[in-house]
């Protein structure tokens, strides 16, 4: 069994702050939101109700059902509840909110690019297929339901005999005050289904049954007994087949997961990485062979791996599909285990692919983990005695809540002493297994929060849970194994903070979300202001959970201001449009940075990014930066003076293809399809008018005429000019073959109106080239039989290759020159037209299926990939690529985001202004391996000049609208000699230049003025200058920004 100590955040700040914690779970009034209607039943029954929930105002994607309509998955669903308005007699009234009306073979691929990214289609399906049962509807319960019902499971079933309190309500975003006193379940049950009306969500409200656990796939309890979890387990285990089941809580700063996924549980895809691929160079005929691969590119093959030959000419005997194993990897060469002496001559060609293999995990039950917990994996090195110790608490409070019959009093010493008794009862029971010191005073702490949920912990274990059942239900990614441990006037700081908010897509909604339920920004001294320039799309409602279908069109910005404000009405917000950037100084000015508390990013672009960072390593404001990438997220805090800024370290730059391999030599589906792009823009996006009028469209026939010009320009005419240009048997300068590794010698298609990718180029083609000139299109052009006519009409000139075409390659590396005269990618024609190029006549959008984009883009690249032997894609992969569509799930957004927000409580509190960087933490996770990683911030470098010290977070400050030579003068007087002064990108003074030496005793601002030939912002009261100096001894000293106050 494997313990996860990952979020272990108990540190001295905080030792001080419970009682206000406990004070501040119970929020203020909200606004209700859907009603819970009663009516009394005709049956005999008095004491029994049937329970029914308004149905949302909208509802553009749902059918409600009758029990009869229901199939034997979900049929059987019983509603009451155990307090004085129930009886705890079962119901049959079915309460269901939606039925799935959709087959669940087909994928809404609009509305689920980016988890379709990330999952695949198979792994997809199998969430369609699956039941889910959710027991505890308190914070966590309600992330977990939220993440998976966004995930697109069939069914989520939700499971509470209690009702709701207001000690709920700060914890969860399903809540209003008219809930309180409501059952749990059903009280949640109208919100959670607006997320995803494709969704089956029904509740139970009575005590549930070990034979009711079979109706389920996975069943998650966030709220039960240690002695009924065994119970649950014991079943879920032996049942065959085994249900998946996971037990977690969250208790104050520090939460648990358990997860037993059976005996014998298939992981189809260990990490849901593409396979590694390489293309080769040479093989040697050894034993074991050497395989050698082309510089390419690194390979990322490991010692041990199984991979798959194809396409070798020589050694053939390779080619047969066979995993085999290497091993002594290296950067461009592995090991086969293989005797090839006897095997045919390599000769050129071949690519070699890793073969992903499936992995059978052992899961332990409950009863074996809590006896032999084994070893623990650690993520925060500096607290690695955490997880051991948290274990043994978790079983604490369990007995505490049974022997007493509550949960411990915040603060209350009496049962604080009383709960570290019953620890160190267990710790004694388990002998050698046991801690050597149990830490009174992290328990303390640990009973002192005990009854409380805060927001954050539950939105990142809601994150961490609700992907492990995405594994449980679909083998994809490598679930916990087995146990998951973590541990992480305040009230008057969050009420009053000032926050800014960068973005409200994924992760500014569940940052919205975080913040009014923490009560940020509520005071009368508190202000949120959040702004996000784009609006909702359909792929948007998969994962950004404060949309829905309704408001497709609308400002993102408003529309999640509005929801935030109906979880929490107190919530003091201003959304705003605006993109945050130099065009917008104006309005998020000088003044609106230095009021600012902390700055929060939720951006899905680096140089956004780094634009808001220097603004606040300008201001000296706190930032929390975080980003997710699939099932992997990373968090950082910028901390003024205490940590280094987000932009001092930077990600290497992609790789780029030279454009001479995208438009001649391409050796892999991207290159064809940056290629695809690059051609779909010139031919339909930026046309210059005057190509427009040479090959100009009248009827749809000379659309279709037009296409099949185009592919016989692009795939035969092109093709055949490369292979005269560069014969297959053509050497290089130095007598090496042209077409070796990774070339891939390309050949002419012929085209088929058999073939219906032909076709369906062409049908894609023509009806664009029909929009472009608003030319009608007939019905016909979508039936096969009738477009192939009008195809077969068309009259293909015969082509002759030209001799002394020049075609850049990496060798000559000449510049290219037309494949084909009449090619509108032409450089010489482009730059001829450049200044006549009108208004783009077709603006791309490639999630969008039905506009024929991505049918012509992939068509390109399918063909392209057909000439040079490259294995072709699907149209969704294609727009993977093309798109460059960011895999998004929802339940890293709600890890990170959730991190994050434990972070804002420290930063809220004061802890920016202490010395050290230490009580930080930021946190890299993959929730497919899974991996949690913690650590430090790293602290800012730090340069030194006499007696001084800064750091890139210093600016130095000089009033009163000093001259020129008092600048320097000023410098001197600090043992620095100035030589360059200047001001964004002019040069306002250098002592190597005579002329400059008049503008010394001018006031440096209006030698600003002058040089830059413009006003000064007249929001603004100072200029910032970069002065070059040196010391005394001629060495450059880099010394920090200097503001010069001139009002």
């Amino acid at each position: 069994m494997i313990t996860f100590a990952a979020l272990t955040i108990v540190f001295l700040g905080f030792y001080g702050i419970f009682g206000s914690l406990m004070h501040y779970m119970l929020p203020r009034k909200r606004a209700g939101e859907g009603e819970v209607v009663e009516e009394e039943s005709e049956n005999n029954n008095s004491n029994i109700k049937d329970v029914t929930v308004s149905p949302p105002i909208k509802k553009h994607r749902i059918s409600t059902t009758d029990a009869a309509d229901l199939t034997a998955d979900n049929k059987i669903v019983t509603t009451g509840d155990n307090s004085s308005n129930y009886s705890n007699t079962c119901v049959d009234e079915p309460s269901v909110m939606a039925s799935r009306d959709v087959n669940h073979n087909d994928i809404d691929e609009d509305l689920h690019s980016r988890q379709l990214a990330a999952y695949g289609r198979e792994t997809m399906r199998r969430l369609f297929a699956s039941n889910i049962l959710i027991s505890g509807m308190q914070g966590l319960g309600a992330e977990i339901a939220k993440n998976l019902i966004l995930a697109g499971v069939k069914s989520v079933t939700l499971h509470d005999e209690g009702v709701v309190e207001m000690w709920d309500l700060s914890s969860s975003f399903v809540f209003s005050e008219n809930d309180v006193g409501k059952n749990r379940a059903l009280a949640s049950l109208q919100k959670l289904q607006e997320l995803n009306n494709a969704v089956v969500i029904s509740t139970i409200t009575t005590t549930l049954t070990k034979q009711k656990l079979s109706d389920f796939q996975a069943v998650v309890f966030t709220d039960i007994s240690l002695e009924k979890s065994l119970e649950y387990n014991d079943y879920c285990h032996n049942h065959q087949p085994p249900i998946s089941f996971i037990k977690t809580e969250v208790r104050g700063l520090f939460g648990t997961v358990f997860c037993d996924f059976g005996p014998k549980f298939t992981v189809f895809d260990v990490d849901g990485e593409e396979p590694h691929t390489g293309i080769i160079a040479s093989i040697s005929n050894d034993n074991p062979a050497l395989v050698s691969c082309v510089d390419d590119e690194r390979l990322e093959f490991e010692d041990g791996d199984l991979v798959v030959f194809s396409e070798i000419q020589g050694m053939k005997e390779l080619n047969d599909g066979k995993p085999r194993k290497i091993k002594s990897v290296r950067p461009y060469s592995f090991t086969l285990e293989e005797d090839t002496t006897n095997f045919g001559t390599y000769v050129k060609g071949g690519i070699v692919t890793q073969v992903k293999q499936p992995r059978v995990l052992n899961f332990k039950p409950l009863r074996a983990a809590l006896k032999d917990p084994g070893d623990f994996l650690l993520s925060d090195f500096s607290k690695f005695d955490r997880p051991p110790l948290l274990h043994i608490a978790f079983q604490a409070l369990d007995r505490f809540i049974c022997e007493i019959g509550r949960f411990p009093v915040a603060r209350s010493e009496e049962d604080a002493q009383k709960f570290i008794s019953i620890a160190g009862n267990i710790n004694e029971c388990l002998g050698e297994g046991g801690v050597e010191d149990i830490n009174p005073k992290l328990l303390t702490h640990f009973a002192f929060g005990a009854r409380a949920v805060l927001n954050p912990m539950a939105a990142m274990f809601g994150g961490i849970v609700g992907q492990e059942v995405v594994k449980a239900c679909s083998g994809k990614f490598h679930p916990l194994f087995q146990i998951s441990v973590f541990g992480s006037k305040l009230q008057k700081n969050l009420e009053d903070a000032k926050v800014f908010i960068v973005g409200s897509g994924a992760l500014g909604c569940e940052f919205l979300k975080n913040v009014a339920l923490m009560g940020v920004s509520c005071g009368s001294q508190g202000k949120l202001t959040i702004t996000d320039d784009d609006v909702i799309e359909k792929s948007n409602l998969s994962r950004q959970f404060l949309f829905r279908d309704w408001n497709i069109g609308q400002a993102k910005s408003t529309v999640a201001a509005s929801a935030a404000v109906s979880i929490n009405p107190q919530l003091k917000i201003e959304a705003l449009q605006n993109r945050v950037g130099p065009e917008t100084e104006f309005v998020f000015n000088d003044d609106f940075w230095e009021n600012l508390t902390v700055v929060i990013n939720a951006l899905d672009n680096v140089d956004a990014r780094l634009y808001v960072d220097q603004r606040c390593l300008y201001f000296q404001k706190p930032l929390l930066e975080l980003g997710t990438l699939g099932a992997k997220c990373n968090t950082q805090m910028v901390i003024p003076h205490l940590t280094e800024n987000y932009g001092a370290s930077r990600d290497p730059p992609e790789k780029q293809a030279p454009m001479c391999t995208v438009h001649s030599f391409p050796h892999n589906i991207d290159h064809c399809l940056t290629w695809a792009r690059s051609e779909f823009e010139g031919l339909l996006e930026k046309t210059p008018a005057e190509c427009l009028e040479q090959e100009k469209c009248e009827t749809f026939q000379d659309c279709v005429t037009w296409a099949r010009l185009r592919f016989e320009d692009y795939f035969v005419n092109r093709v055949k000019q490369l292979t005269f240009t560069f014969p297959e048997d053509a050497t290089t300068s130095t007598g090496a073959p042209f077409w070796s590794a990774p070339k891939r010698f390309p050949r002419p298609l012929q085209f088929s109106t058999t073939d219906p990718s032909h076709l369906q180029f062409i049908m894609a083609a023509s009806i664009l080239r029909a929009e472009t000139f608003g030319i009608p299109v007939p019905d016909w052009v979508k039936n096969t039989k009738m477009l192939a006519k009008a195809v077969e009409k068309v009259i293909v000139p015969d082509f002759q290759p030209k001799e002394g075409v020049k075609i850049e390659t990496i060798e000559t590396d000449e510049r290219a020159t037309s494949l084909s005269t009449g090619s509108v990618d032409d450089a010489a024609v482009i730059n001829e037209l450049l200044f006549k190029l009108e208004r783009c006549l077709i603006t791309s959008s490639l999630d969008d299926d039905t506009n024929y984009h991505m049918d012509l883009i992939a068509g390109l690249a399918n063909m392209r990939a057909r000439n040079y032997s490259i294995p072709e894609v699907d149209k969704l992969k294609a727009k993977f690529i093309a798109g460059r569509i960011i895999p998004a799930i929802a339940t890293s957004t709600a890890m990170a985001t959730g991190l994050v927000c434990l972070e804002l409580y420290k930063v809220l509190d004061g802890a920016h202004k202490a010395t050290a960087s230490t009580d930080y933490r930021n946190t890299f996770a993959n929730l497919a391996l899974p991996l949690f990683s913690m650590a430090e911030p790293v602290p800012p470098k730090v340069m030194k000049h006499r007696d001084m010290s800064w750091t890139v977070w210093d600016r130095w400050i000089l009033r009163g609208n000093p001259t020129v030579r008092e600048l320097i003068q000023w410098l001197k007087d600090k043992g620095l000699n100035a030589y360059s002064i200047s001001y964004g990108s002019c040069l306002l003074f250098n002592n190597v230049f005579p002329r400059h030496k008049e503008r010394l005793d001018k006031k440096v601002v209006d030698v600003a003025r002058e040089i830059a030939k413009e006003d000064l912002p007249p929001y603004r009261s100072h200029l910032d200058v970069v002065v070059a100096c040196e010391d005394d001894e001629d060495n450059d000293i880099n010394i920090p920004q200097i503001s010069i106050y001139y009002r």
